[in-house]
């Protein structure tokens, strides 16, 4: 999936909306598997298998992993930043904070990109159309999850902070994988996986004890499709839109996951749409359309790497 020749915006769109679903739909599955898994073997587990899954990939593609220290120096600060560290402050933080004000606050990634981006002058990427679909995005995820949500903000600071960091991370995970533009998309979600792995392997270890855990068959079947689909693919998409759309595109599907996961819980639930939910769902799609219009580049707008 390594982009050789440009491809046409459309598709590379198709692939944030497929990365949206993927990870929107994590949630669900997550939550099956927390029935009998402890959240920080669930976390291993997700990134072990799903590190084999794409060191198998890589034999069957004929691609090598880095031999360079730098390379994995950097592999190992994307991984914090992207799995890890960000997936433990988000699993303690959304323990106390109501779930709809945590799916608002866990969508603040693009808020984030746009500030980081405007502190280090790159001032390309918060043009008025990118401001305006930022803002609309996040208005838009609002209405999706539920005004009513925003009610508990400042309840439980400490808590709706970690979850607020955690999103901060996933900002600073887009921006920093553009260091890594020298590997293939393939090649970083491997990469990253490795390390995460032998991050939380050992946590898992001390913390809950694997080998006495006895998780069920939905639970196992859970947490195999959160490890092959929405970890191990959904990387090598994540990091193929990191050279395509930037890391402001990439960090829009934030935007989308927040939709696609309420709409998943709807499903679930057979509740109806409601027009607030479904306008709030357009006005996602037109600030991630305009996050997404390309402009045109010059050198006062490049990121170094």
């Amino acid at each position: 999936m390594t982009p050789t020749t440009p491809t046409p915006l459309r598709f590379e769109l198709l692939l944030l909306g497929v990365l949206a679903c993927l990870w929107g739909s994590s949630y669900l599955l997550i939550k099956v598997a927390l029935g009998s898994i402890p959240p920080t073997t669930l976390m291993a587990f997700r990134v072990t298998l799903a590190a084999l899954f794409l060191l198998a990939v890589m034999r069957l593609r004929g691609e090598r992993l880095p031999t360079d220290s730098l390379s994995w120096r950097r592999l190992f600060v994307q991984s914090l930043l992207n799995s890890s560290l960000a997936w433990l402050v988000l699993a303690w933080g959304a323990q106390y904070v109501p779930s709809g004000l945590a799916g608002v606050l866990n969508s603040t990634s693009p808020l984030f990109v746009f500030l980081i981006t405007a502190l280090m002058g790159a001032n390309g990427n918060h043009s008025i159309t990118k401001s305006v679909g930022v803002a609309l995005g996040f208005v838009g995820v609002v209405l999706v999850v539920g005004v009513d949500a925003l009610r508990g903000f400042g309840q439980q600071a400490l808590a709706q902070a970690a979850v607020l960091f955690g999103a901060f991370l996933y900002a600073c995970a887009a921006l920093n994988g553009k260091r890594l533009a020298h590997l293939s998309p393939l090649v970083t979600a491997t990469g990253t996986m490795l390390w995460a792995a032998l991050t939380l392997v050992p946590l898992s270890i001390v913390i809950d004890q694997p080998w006495t855990i006895r998780p069920s068959l939905n639970a196992m079947l859970a947490a195999t499709t959160l490890s092959l689909l929405c970890t191990g693919v959904a990387l090598i998409v994540y990091f193929r839109l990191i050279k395509t759309l930037g890391p402001m595109g990439v960090a829009s599907q934030s935007y989308l996951r927040a939709g696609i996961s309420v709409l998943l819980g709807l499903v679930v639930l057979g509740e109806q749409l409601s027009p607030t939910v479904l306008m709030g769902l357009v006005i996602i799609i037109v600030g991630v359309a305009m996050i997404n219009v390309p402009q045109k580049k010059t050198p006062s707008t490049q990121l170094k790497p």
